[in-house]
């Protein structure tokens, strides 16, 4: 039986996350701020015996080093979440990226250098990428970012840098991580609140209010079911050969925005109509977005027996039933 360490456990992915580690048989001790995430997330889990909930921030150093000090493994999953967000609070966005990956990495070294053994897996992001114009996205292509008076880049930025910050200490102390670029992770619990268009686009199906789609909806993007995406986190953390290195992980299915608002409004058997709303309403005038955003797959393929179980319409048929419920 493993110690766990989760950070942001009660978030989307990260309660996911949760119950499969508690699933596997091990002990999960979840650290969560709710600022996005919500304890509710953990409803079903709450008398779990190998549960530990933790309401705290992992940018505050004490608590770090407390909830460290016996864990095994790492699952740092806190960031600040959504487009809407970055958007609003930049400086937030940057300073809850880096400042709690230097904490925790802290304290995986002075372990790792105290002869304990541990592993640690950074959640990082797609937005890495910023706005590479390549068709699809490998995990050595560039990440080529707009300018810095556009405040939407920040996201990526600071994830990039909290990858260096995990790169550099394992090349420089040995100490065992993995990291793993989610691209669009959808499902059940998920929030619209952040900007997610998945979780938005089920809400108002099932109202039957009309779908808002950003710019001309012809944006690329491939949605994977967070069960898939924790499978993988978890057969990465197991493999000897992922170790040292990034991974893209998700789907490599690609969709337009406008035809993802479609199909839900017909897998929903909603009345709802689609409407168009320019990025300057929705978020601000200098906001810039990436028209398409497909990874690819092979290493991750090499590497682990990634075998995802849902594909698109499975996933959003499974969205609408729990938002409806």
């Amino acid at each position: 039986m493993k110690q766990i360490l989760v950070t942001g456990g009660a978030g989307f992915i990260g309660s996911h996350l949760t119950a499969a580690l508690l699933a596997r048989g091990d002990r999960v001790r979840v650290v969560d701020d709710e600022s996005t995430g919500n304890a509710a997330n953990l409803a079903d889990l709450r008398n779990h015996p190998h549960l530990e909930y933790v309401r705290g921030s992992v940018s505050d150093r004490l608590l770090v080093r407390q909830v460290l000090a016996d864990v095994d493994e790492i699952y740092h999953l806190a960031a600040a979440v959504g487009v809407a967000l970055i958007a609003k609070q930049p400086l937030e966005t940057i300073e809850r990226n880096i400042g709690p990956v230097q904490l925790l990495l802290d304290g995986c070294r002075e372990r790792w250098q105290a002869g304990q053994q541990l592993k640690f897996f950074l959640a990082s992001t797609s937005e890495v990428y910023g706005k590479n114009p390549k068709p699809t996205f490998g995990e050595e292509d560039d990440l080529v970012f707009g300018a810095t008076t556009r405040p939407r880049w920040s996201y990526g930025a600071s994830k990039a840098i909290d990858e260096f910050l995990t790169l550099a200490v394992a090349r420089e102390y040995g100490l065992p991580v993995v990291i793993g670029r989610f691209f669009n992770v959808v499902g059940p619990r998920q929030s619209g609140a952040y900007g997610m268009v998945l979780p938005r686009f089920a809400q108002a199906a099932i109202a039957h209010r009309p779908l808002v789609v950003h710019d001309d909806g012809r944006q690329v993007r491939c949605f994977a079911h967070v069960s898939d995406v924790v499978d993988a986190v978890l057969q990465l953390m197991n493999c000897e050969a992922a170790t040292g290195s990034v991974f893209n992980i998700g789907s490599d299915e690609p969709v337009s925005i406008l035809e993802l608002a479609q199909r839900v409004i017909a897998l929903s058997g909603s009345r709802s109509t689609i409407e168009y709303q320019s990025y300057a309403e929705a978020y601000d005038r200098d906001f810039e977005d990436v028209r398409r955003r497909v990874p690819e797959l092979t290493r991750l393929r090499a590497t682990i027996d990634y075998r995802p179980q849902y594909d698109l319409d499975a996933t959003i048929r499974e969205v609408v039933a729990s938002h409806r419920s």
